[in-house]
């Protein structure tokens, strides 16, 4: 017999009589979800108030005043990948819930039975699958050379019943693969709905908060590249964590979304080997391999991925346009930015850039955020503009302005450090700068104001 269900908003609580694509309170459009209607009964029936009048009490909890709550430390432990250790703020804290995300195939499930290995050597693993079998993640980890007593194996996808065998193990650590295939029986929609989601991922943060379990959910990511079911979903949640990279690409680049216990500018780099995924603890020298020598068009740069200096090389191609709107194209860079940067290109430094098509791409797979890389790509498309090579040993680092002037950056000490220690022995930089500089020995700084005296200075 089906349970009686009842619909509700997900962003402003109306109930509803029946589903509907949009709400009639607030308006929204696909926020009308169920829940089993015995479910709120027993939140506001009858067994509450009874237990309450029992007890004589009025309240089942008091407000405290804060000097009154204890402040502990949270406990950490060492997942066994310091990159990964890096990404959740020095390691896994017991009772939390993260999420990672990613494409199919990207690693997420290769990354979570990897950490298996050296979780077991000190606490008991649970790992549910809902998409594969035990004999098949077996085969998966002998093929990762993982062999560990700890881990437990489980092939469910009922909720109830990955509750009671988390209950009858006692596990102290729990990995849920993915949470799309889980499903609540009090629901009538299909595994992966909204509703269904919502539901299991708030049924898991229960269970880590009140048995202090660490638990892993692996969530896919949809065509918009979120992950996939509600928005409300990554509010639950202690850390998010976003698996980015090709396929085709080998290596891959994790970083923190959303962290309750550390901060969210961190990011972890691996490479997918035959043997699974492999750390990457040097990501400029991982950037910059295979760089031309002597290329029109490219240049490099340092941006700050949290406290870690990073080198990348951005790349530009200009040429003629047979049309009479030319196209740009730009891949690891904002798009709107580089079409203000042609703007400011072809208006402050003289350069015709109206009448090529442009080409912008980043090597390895990084996302350029922060405007620290907006000179370097300034440079790479007059580069390309004029044909001319960039010096092997030069990187550009500013801010550009809209008037053609350069900005200071900040941790620019830190960007030089990394510049001279990856061999470079040139640096472009603002004119001005915040704050003493330390120059680092072997490195010639370039200082200019604008980008007509860096064009100048470089081609």
């Amino acid at each position: 017999m089906k349970a009686k269900v009842q619909f509700y908003c997900t962003e402003c609580g109306n109930e509803l009589p029946k589903w509907a694509g949009q709400c009639p309170a607030c308006h929204a459009w696909n926020t009308i979800t169920e829940r089993p209607a015995e479910s709120k009964r027993k939140a506001a029936g009858s067994s509450m108030s009874v237990s309450m009048r029992e007890s004589g009490r009025t309240s089942l909890r008091l407000p405290k005043q804060m000097k009154e709550i204890e402040a502990t430390h949270e406990l950490r432990f060492e997942t066994g990948m310091s990159e990964l250790d890096r990404v959740l703020g020095g390691g896994a804290v017991k009772g939390s819930l993260v999420l990672v995300g990613g494409a199919p195939g990207i690693g997420k499930s290769t990354l979570m039975l990897q950490i298996c290995d050296h979780l077991c050597r000190f606490s008991k693993v649970l790992y549910v699958s809902g998409e594969e079998s035990e004999r098949q993640i077996k085969l998966r980890a002998e093929r990762l050379q993982i062999h560990s007593d700890g881990l437990y194996l489980l092939s469910e996808t009922n909720l109830e019943e990955v509750v009671e065998a988390v209950n009858s193990l006692n596990p102290d650590i729990l990995i849920i693969d993915s949470i799309q295939t889980l499903y609540n029986g009090d629901l009538s929609t299909a595994p992966g709905s909204v509703g269904q989601v919502k539901e299991c991922t708030m049924t898991l943060m229960q269970l880590a908060k009140g048995s202090g379990v660490t638990i892993f959910v692996i969530g896919h990511v949809n065509k918009e590249g979120s992950i996939a079911g509600p928005k409300v979903l990554e509010h639950m949640v202690d850390c998010v964590l976003y698996f980015e990279g090709e396929q085709q690409m080998a290596y891959r680049i994790l970083r923190a979304a959303k962290n309750r216990f550390g901060a969210t500018n961190e990011i972890g780099v691996f490479e997918m080997a035959d043997h699974g995924l492999s750390e990457v603890p040097n990501p400029s020298e991982m950037l910059l391999d295979g760089r031309p020598q002597d290329t029109p068009g490219t240049c490099v740069t340092c941006v700050m991925e949290g406290v870690r200096p990073v080198l990348a090389e951005v790349q530009a191609l200009l040429a003629p346009t047979s049309f009479n709107v030319p196209r740009r194209t730009s891949n690891g860079f904002d798009f709107n930015r580089a079409v203000l940067l042609l703007a400011v290109l072809e208006k402050r430094g003289g350069l015709m850039v109206s009448t090529c098509d442009a080409y912008i791409n980043v090597i390895g797979g990084l996302s350029l955020e922060e405007p620290a890389a907006d000179l370097a790509m300034i440079m790479a498309l007059a580069s390309s503009f004029r044909d001319k090579p960039i010096p092997n040993d030069l990187a550009a680092i500013g801010e550009v302005g809209l008037t053609g002037e350069l900005r200071s950056v900040s941790a620019l000490g830190q960007r030089l450090s990394e510049v001279r220690r990856m061999g470079f022995t040139k640096c472009l930089i603002p004119a001005r700068s915040s704050g003493t500089l330390s120059i680092p020995d072997g490195l010639q700084l370039i200082r200019v104001k604008n980008i007509r005296e860096a064009l100048a200075a470089i081609l």
